[in-house]
């Protein structure tokens, strides 16, 4: 009743979440604080890579194993703003360098890196801190092996792995009313984020 009635074909996507890393397992001799183009406080931790790091961690991430689809899932419709790095990383080698590893805006560097990772604080304390922009499919120790190879990240504590999961939601404009009851069966409400 529910698919038939509520969501209908096509009600759904894909998201990911990114791996959360330990601070204290970060190598500070090689990342630094900063924001980009500094704008803010220097809230996010940067991890640079030249050329030949970042040749080396691209193959690896585009030959990564990924975490095998279930059946129902077979139909993997990925969210665009939430897409896994790997799938990102396949369009092409510098994807990542004009997207989540822009190398642009530290101009207080020496010399401008060939890309970037930004870690951005995953909590108040400050002791843990996510890979921007790094959803990801890979399976759990293909996403330390080749997230390690980022320097700075080479000993990292990864206290949460990226996952993929699948969202469903109500096309709610059609199906329900302004007070989130369905159209189709009265006294039916639902919230959160399905709607």
């Amino acid at each position: 009743w529910l698919k038939d009635n509520l969501i209908g074909e096509g009600f759904h996507f894909f998201d990911a979440v990114a791996p959360i890393v330990d601070f204290a397992s970060i190598n500070m001799d090689v990342a630094f604080f900063a924001s980009r183009y500094n704008k803010g406080d220097a809230d996010y931790i940067n991890c640079p890579m030249t050329k030949e790091q970042y040749d080396a961690f691209y193959n690896a991430l585009i030959t990564a194993e990924e975490a095998e689809l279930k059946d129902f899932d077979k139909d993997l419709k990925v969210f665009e703003g939430c897409m896994p790095v790997e799938v990102m990383a396949k369009r092409g080698v510098d994807t990542l360098r004009y997207g989540p590893l822009r190398p642009v805006g530290f101009g207080m560097r020496e010399e401008r890196p060939y890309a970037v990772l930004q870690l951005r604080r995953e909590d108040r304390e400050g002791r843990l801190f996510n890979l921007v922009g790094f959803q990801t499919h890979l399976k759990f120790p293909e996403q330390r092996r080749v997230f390690s190879m980022i320097p700075g990240l080479r000993n990292a504590e990864f206290v949460r792995y990226g996952v993929m999961h699948r969202n469903t939601y109500i096309d709610s404009p059609g199906k329900l009313l302004p007070t989130y009851e369905t159209k189709a069966r009265k006294g039916l409400f639902f919230a959160g984020q399905m709607t």
